[in-house]
């Protein structure tokens, strides 16, 4: 097992990241709201939280004859198949204010993607050596502010993944967007969309360990409080085969985020947020590449921010189907949805993927989908609704 060997690029990476997280921390001021570097419908402007929001989905709930109080009261625990709601337009998300409480979250478990057979005949590059997983600097928002985790309650329990806050062009400073896998929103050709899906950005940000955070405060565990996902976008091939072989260079998902409590957005709240790259270039153009994210599955618990820095290769995981990205990690199952980053050729950092799958059985490799016309679209539709 190979340790990180960083790279001039790896470094500029490294730092790069850490530069979008000095804006301000937990309890200083927040940034001023001016840029950093670096199909759709309408709704109203979300610049009060839920504002004109709560009647939209009390009307949406009703049309699929769901009661909004009695949704808030326990009956988004019905996950039967004839009633849950899957189609791209069917998302709703309404705020329990007070859910997901710190013992809550830490009971969360990571999904599972992984896959036992590589079924592409061509475009898969041999499988690179692991690389072990370094844990984050803290507090985590000084050194990877945009990145955080992402709790969502599914048939099987509470799950957690990763996601990375990203720019939204039509709210310059003012982001509201998250960015994260297909497969931590909706659970693809066996389901619909998932519930309570909520943000935390800087997840324990002093990096306590299971034990010391059984006594921590909340603001311990949500140094910029919570953000619930008020509505999601992901690809309609996950939608109609997430899940399978055919579907995993599909696997992303934009999600627009509002506070649980007060009304500044998560871009001026938490100070940082990364462009997206959807150039999609080759493994061979695309450079050095970090991961990070919360890995859950063992050895890891889910606590603690991680990342690998490495070069990508090609993994082709359907006949027909784009190549994934390929590095080699450590990270397991939790480190879904976290960003994959790279700098541009004009410096600036930006989200190049997110973690998708790793191989069945072991935890030497992640791979994430190339985010190419597909995940603009999805990017835009998103922006567009929210726009002034």
């Amino acid at each position: 097992m190979r340790s990180v060997r960083l790279l001039p690029a790896a470094l500029g990476l490294v730092t790069a990241l850490a530069l979008t997280a000095t804006a301000c921390g937990p309890t200083e001021t927040p940034a001023d709201g001016k840029p950093a570097d670096g199909a759709s419908s309408s709704a109203p402007a979300a610049d009060d939280a839920g504002a004109g929001l709560t009647e939209d989905l009390a009307d949406k709930l009703k049309k699929h004859g769901v009661d909004l109080d009695k949704w808030k009261q326990g009956e988004w625990k019905n996950w039967d198949k004839d009633t849950w709601l899957r189609e791209a337009g069917d998302f709703v998300n309404p705020v329990i204010e007070g859910l997901w409480d710190p013992p809550r979250m830490q009971s969360a478990k990571s999904p599972d993607q992984t896959i036992t057979a590589q079924a592409g005949a061509g475009g898969t590059d041999p499988t690179p050596r692991p690389v072990k997983a370094q844990r984050e600097k803290t507090p985590y928002h000084s050194y990877a502010a945009p990145v955080g985790k992402i709790f969502f309650d599914a048939p099987e329990g509470h799950m957690a993944c990763s996601g990375t806050i990203v720019k939204d062009p039509r709210r310059p400073g003012k982001s509201n967007l998250v960015w994260t896998a297909g497969h931590c929103v909706h659970a693809g050709k066996k389901g619909g969309w998932y519930r309570n899906i909520a943000f935390v950005p800087a997840f324990n940000d002093l990096g306590k360990s299971p034990t010391a955070l059984q006594n921590a405060q909340p603001h311990e565990v949500y140094p910029y409080g919570q953000f619930w996902a008020d509505w999601a976008v992901t690809s309609g091939e996950w939608i109609n085969a997430g899940g399978t072989n055919q579907a995993w260079p599909y696997d992303y998902a934009v999600l627009h985020v509002q506070p649980e409590r007060g009304s500044k957005s998560l871009e001026e709240t938490v100070g940082a947020a990364l462009p997206v790259d959807f150039s999609a270039p080759t493994a061979a153009q695309a450079g050095t590449m970090g991961a990070w994210g919360y890995p859950g599955a063992p050895p890891y618990n889910g606590m603690i921010m991680h990342k690998c820095l490495d070069r990508p290769t090609r993994l082709t995981t359907a006949p027909a189907t784009p190549t994934m990205y390929r590095i080699g990690c450590t990270m397991t199952a939790g480190s879904s949805g976290g960003g994959w980053f790279r700098v541009l050729p004009n410096g600036k950092t930006a989200l190049v993927s997110n973690t998708s799958i790793g191989p069945a059985g072991s935890n030497g490799w992640l791979a994430g989908p190339q985010l190419g016309r597909g995940a603009k679209a999805a990017h835009e539709m998103v922006s567009k609704k929210f726009a002034r």
